[in-house]
């Protein structure tokens, strides 16, 4: 029976991690066993594994052409198998497959990650007396693990990942052909060339996505998840819902997108077709000193797609909650129920350098991995992180509760493409500049006690003067103040203040959101600069103001602030 995956593939690693193939140039049974029993107990949930025997290496890199068996060594190979696979504890049936490649052949044992681990194996299957002991993998090698390890992976026993579970209130029926001969001939396997002749059962059984014994097969979850029409009759509210916020998440005017819901590969490709079509946008900016022009996008592409696919394989199958994508005018929010596993700290996730201990959903990454929609080994944050620097955009911010039953990431618009929201005439009017003055004042005073009382006197109209300091202001702004009166970078500041104000209207925001509104860096001193300025003037407070170095910390406006805008927006309407 052919092989369910390419196999040029598999041996140049483009469909399956190289840490998770083992190359063998014959058959070496005691190293092969080794190998086979740390790939069955998957330590890190990643799918098993695979051994090519036949094929050289050097430094990981298969040496082509492949060596390849003779007939007679496989003939062998398949014959002693059959009694070694009885010493592995429970016994452990690997996959095995003769393929053809470099004009030889070659065996392939495919090892997905065993229902029964945790498994044992003497450390030399050749010697009936020698001792059993646990295998796993780290990074390209089968080890014995630690006693801490041993323990864990003893409690993992309980634990097969749910996408790789029996589906007990499924059948086989509930499984489209159409849509599993189509994985086949997207992922290049030449079981496609058979898919007409066999039966479903037998397609299944050879994806080893079917579970039980003959008389009562039940799909696995991840098949129901691929090749069902309709995955929430099993796994409800497994969709995805894309809403826009055109005036930002705190105004009740928002638009729905029709649901996307299907097999989850059409999933991501639809919700990625439905971003890629009405959100994302390219600028072209000529430069002077060269004859390229620049090109940004406002979102780059593939940090969209990362950012999808990452909610899609890492979210909770088994919490009744959509993927939700909400987009805002200024940024894009992405999230998924489940966590990260709790390996992984959020310091981690804002730096890039994700190491998590297993995956939540193992066969469904090793399916995606296949089609070419994720690259596994947590790579996605450190390249949406790389992109958007490429791009000139803001960082990411990743977030998720202590609990780990959320996770959300959220991409900022380039500051190239912000635009103030047409609703906010604060923005649009001269009380932009108004308010520029307001602040002005209240950073000149330096007790804080004053800034309060100029502040409540100013909304109470009882301050006739408060722009009496080069501004002859008479109540009705006539339009020539500009930077020349103040100075250009303390104009510029003001100014930025000023929006970080007016975007609050629309609700609470973190730090880097503020920073990003304005078009600068999240850097410390631009925190110094813009944002603590409002809070010492008493516009602005934090949310959780008794942790201030709290990962969920926010901002919001003061009432004094509220008012005082209040009190503007009166003066122009």
């Amino acid at each position: 029976m052919p092989l369910h995956i390419n196999i040029e593939d598999l041996i140049s690693s483009k469909s399956v991690e190289s840490d998770r193939i083992e190359f063998k140039s014959g058959w070496n049974p005691d190293t092969i066993y080794r190998t086979i029993c740390a790939f069955a107990n998957d330590f890190d949930n990643l799918g098993g594994g695979y051994i090519l025997i036949g094929v050289e290496e050097k430094n990981g890199v298969a040496i082509r052409p492949v060596t390849g068996l003779s007939g007679s060594e496989i003939a062998n190979i398949q014959q002693k198998m059959i009694g070694f696979n009885t010493l592995i504890n429970p016994t452990y049936n690997p996959k095995l497959f003769i393929e053809e490649i470099d004009n030889s052949q070659i065996i392939v044992l495919w090892i997905p990650g065993g229902s029964n681990r945790p498994y044992e194996v003497p450390d030399f299957v050749t010697n009936k007396k020698s001792p059993y002991n646990y295998r796993i993998r780290r990074y390209a090698s089968s080890v014995v693990p630690t006693l801490e390890e041993k323990h864990e992976l003893i409690d993992l026993a309980n634990q097969v990942p749910f996408d790789d579970r029996p589906n007990v209130h499924s059948k086989i029926s509930d499984i489209d052909r159409i849509l599993l001969r189509d994985h086949l001939r997207r992922t290049n396997s030449r079981l496609s060339d058979d898919a007409e002749k066999l039966e479903t059962k037998e397609l299944l059984e050879q994806l080893f996505l079917l579970d039980g014994p003959p008389e009562m097969c039940y799909p696995r979850n991840v098949a129901l998840m691929l090749f069902s029409e309709k995955p929430e009759k099993f796994f409800p509210e497994t969709f995805i819902e894309i809403v826009h916020f055109p005036y930002g998440p705190g105004d009740a005017a928002f638009f729905e997108a029709p649901t996307i819901t299907g097999p989850v590969q059409f999933q991501l490709s639809h919700a990625i077709d439905y971003l890629k079509i009405n959100i994302l946008n390219e600028k072209v900016i000529k430069l002077s000193d060269r004859p390229e022009s620049l090109r940004i996008w406002n979102y780059p592409l593939q940090v969209i797609e990362e950012a999808v696919v990452n909610a899609i394989y890492h979210r909770d199958y088994q919490v009744r909650e959509p993927v939700k994508i909400k987009v805002y005018p200024n940024s894009i929010l992405i999230t998924n129920s489940g966590g990260p596993d709790r390996s992984i700290r959020m310091s981690d996730l804002n730096s890039g350098v994700v190491r998590p201990k297993r995956y939540r959903n193992r066969r469904l990454g090793g399916f995606l991995k296949e089609l070419k929609l994720t690259e596994g080994h947590a790579t996605g944050i450190l390249t949406m992180r790389n992109l958007l620097m490429q791009n000139g955009s803001p960082e990411p911010v990743f977030n998720t509760d202590d609990e780990r039953t959320w996770f959300e990431a959220e991409i900022f618009i380039h500051p190239a493409f912000f635009e103030p929201r047409e609703e906010q005439k604060l923005v649009q009017n001269s009380d932009f500049l108004i308010l520029s003055r307001v602040i002005k004042k209240i950073m000149n005073i330096d007790d804080y006690s004053n800034k309060i009382m100029f502040l409540e006197q100013f909304i109470d109209g009882t301050y006739d003067s408060a722009y009496d300091n080069n501004s002859n202001y008479d109540g009705n702004y006539d339009g020539n103040y500009d930077e020349v009166n103040i100075g250009k970078t303390a104009f510029s500041q003001q100014m930025k203040m000023s929006k970080i104000l007016i975007s609050l209207l629309n609700g609470e925001k973190r730090l880097e959101e503020l920073l990003t509104l304005v078009g600068v860096s999240t850097q410390t001193k631009n925190a110094k600069a813009y944002v603590a300025p409002l809070e010492e003037s008493g516009l602005i407070s934090k949310t959780i103001p008794d942790k201030p170095r709290s990962k969920n910390q926010k901002y919001k406006l003061t009432d004094q602030a509220n008012r005082l805008l209040t009190k503007i927006r009166q003066k122009i309407t």
